[in-house]
């Protein structure tokens, strides 16, 4: 899979969010910036990711995918 198509996924399943993925082709690590993630745990951040990609997990196109999971105020530390 390319990176731009990985991102793409997840701005169509958390629009409005910024999303920068690398990888080698395997491996891939998303760092996701929303507001939707607001209030939300880790692991609800996560599955917010997750859950845009899990076609692609399931059938194996994407092996390995890394997340980073933030709000805007978390980014800007």
């Amino acid at each position: 899979m390319e990176t731009e198509a990985i991102a793409a996924m997840i701005r169509a399943g958390i629009p409005g969010a910024e999303v920068q993925v690398t990888g080698d082709g395997s491996h891939f690590e998303a760092v996701v910036v929303s507001p939707a993630f607001a209030g939300l745990t880790p692991i609800k951040k996560q599955r917010l990711v997750m859950d845009a990609v899990r076609e692609q997990l399931a059938s194996g196109d994407l092996h390995a995918l890394s997340i980073k999971a933030l709000t805007p105020a978390e980014r800007s530390g």
